[in-house]
């Protein structure tokens, strides 16, 4: 690896801490630039602007989940497993020390705007995501799977926003209860109630 490559991997895993565990506005470019041990000018050379920035850490986020789900769906295990790993996934997260919640619903609470950059990057994530999901429940029951993909976001979406909130195992215990029911609603064929 190259300085310019450490530098930026450097900037990079600085800002996405301090993103993740006290706010995107909260951080300025100063404090990054200092806990990096890089000079501005070297900041500048790899992100052109603080959105670009967070962009790139929005878009780290978005590879490692991406991995996750690819990894829960290359073990080639029935639909129903391949959700619930999937499932077990985003509570050993909310578990996780120094969870603080999802941080795309976070960036999208800092940046409200749909035309702006960062917002982009949020909707593009959830995009894929709600994708991944609808293309796992497809291969479960017959009803169409793009309600139940919604209802599994919005069990995660909860999940994660009150995660981080008050003690996660009953949270965590709420979540994977709730993607139980809402496969064996598939598994009966009735999709009525998903909705």
């Amino acid at each position: 690896m190259n300085n310019t490559s450490e530098a930026r991997s450097r900037l990079l895993a600085t800002a996405t801490r301090l993103f993740y565990t006290e706010g995107i506005h909260a951080v300025g470019i100063d404090r990054i630039v200092a806990e990096a041990k890089v000079t501005r000018a070297t900041l500048y050379r790899h992100f052109p602007g603080k959105d670009d920035l967070i962009v790139s850490y929005l878009r780290e986020a978005d590879q490692a989940i991406r991995r996750d789900v690819d990894a829960a769906v290359a073990r080639d295990l029935p639909a129903p497993e391949t959700l619930m790993a999937i499932a077990e996934g985003i509570a050993g997260g909310i578990r996780s020390p120094g969870f603080r919640g999802c941080a795309f619903l976070n960036a999208a609470a800092e940046y409200p705007d749909p035309a702006h950059p960062v917002h982009q990057a949020v909707l593009a994530h959830r995009q894929w995501f709600s994708n991944a999901i609808t293309e796992v429940l497809s291969r479960i029951g017959d009803a169409p799977a793009e309600p139940a993909a919604r209802h599994f976001v919005l069990l995660r979406d909860g999940a994660m926003a009150t995660g981080c909130l008050s003690d996660p195992a009953p949270i965590c215990e709420s979540f994977l209860h709730g993607v139980q029911d809402l496969l064996r609603l598939r598994q009966s064929g009735d999709g009525t109630m998903v909705r």
